[in-house]
């Protein structure tokens, strides 16, 4: 694929514990104003400090005309898309006009229920939403509350196919929280486990300073380390994962596992199975790696 200007490979280092498959990734803005303490993308510099790319909508338009029809672009998987200045600003919901004149098949990615503002165009497009509602309130200061998120969910799932990202798992914090996933009665759930640096760790213990010791113990002694970050135990991991799964199955839902290197039954791990052209773009389960 040749070299754009705005949109990305996802997962560009092939990572074998990716299962997405081939797509695009686009972030309209660069930084995020949730400020999760949880937050992987923290390497990215001033991240907590949302910006505009420089003339994004032109070089956009210009990546559309040369980008193979076939290809799935998520937006966004690292800055959400829908900050509070996305209000005024309405950068993303131009960017969305973009895609659907170039009738791009897109993935939204967000934790925001400004989301639903932008129906009208998802609806007349192939487009899946995916929104992430954890239950996590007091470690996601600045996104939406469970409940306003839930509600939005809701009107989304009505209009347009809709995936709920119970992500990530924190033992102790929200692994029993699968009400959330009844309340919202989604096509789809994709969930993983916590994943730690050392700085989500002290923002996280921080927050909720009794997690301190079980987390360092379940991480940082038990743990393994894969890459940048430190994962939980793999029985853990299995187990909970699985536990979240098996919930689903019993009302009716399909699971998969984002970058757990643990098998799982739906046909996508993202959601973009949902999509009305997915067999059409060559999708298909790409399959996951056993670890216990």
């Amino acid at each position: 694929m040749k070299q754009l200007r705005v949109l990305k490979p996802f997962d560009p280092w092939k990572s074998e514990l990716c299962t997405c498959g081939e797509k695009m990734s686009f972030n309209p803005y660069t930084g995020c104003a949730h400020q999760c303490d949880y937050c992987y993308a923290t390497y990215i510099p001033r991240f907590w400090e949302v910006r505009e790319k420089k003339d994004l909508l032109r070089r956009l338009e210009k990546d559309l005309k040369e980008l193979d029809s076939d290809v799935f672009v998520s937006m966004s998987n690292s800055s959400d898309p829908y900050p509070p200045v996305e209000r005024e600003r309405k950068l993303t919901r131009r960017c969305i006009q973009l895609f659907k004149e170039y009738g791009v098949k897109l993935l939204v990615v967000t934790k925001s229920d400004l989301v639903v503002r932008d129906l009208d165009l998802l609806s007349e497009m192939d487009c899946v939403v995916s929104m992430t509602i954890t239950g996590c309130d007091k470690l996601e200061k600045f996104a939406p509350s469970t409940e306003e998120r839930i509600e939005a969910f809701r009107e989304i799932r009505d209009t347009v196919p809709a995936v709920l990202r119970f992500d990530p798992i924190i033992p102790f914090v929200n692994d029993s929280q699968l009400e959330i996933i009844e309340l919202c009665d989604p096509e789809h759930v994709v969930t993983s486990t916590l994943k730690l640096r050392f700085d989500s760790y002290k923002r996280i213990v921080k927050t909720i300073p009794w997690l301190a010791s079980a987390l360092e113990k379940l991480y940082f002694e038990e743990g393994e380390r894969i890459g940048s970050y430190y994962y939980l135990p793999s029985d853990l991991r299995l187990f909970l994962l699985k536990k979240v799964e098996r919930f689903c199955e019993s009302i009716g839902t399909t699971c998969g596992f984002c970058r757990e290197g643990i098998d799982f039954k739906a046909e996508t791990c993202d959601g973009r199975h949902l999509s009305s052209s997915f067999k059409n773009v060559g999708g298909s389960y790409f399959g996951g790696w056993d670890v216990v």
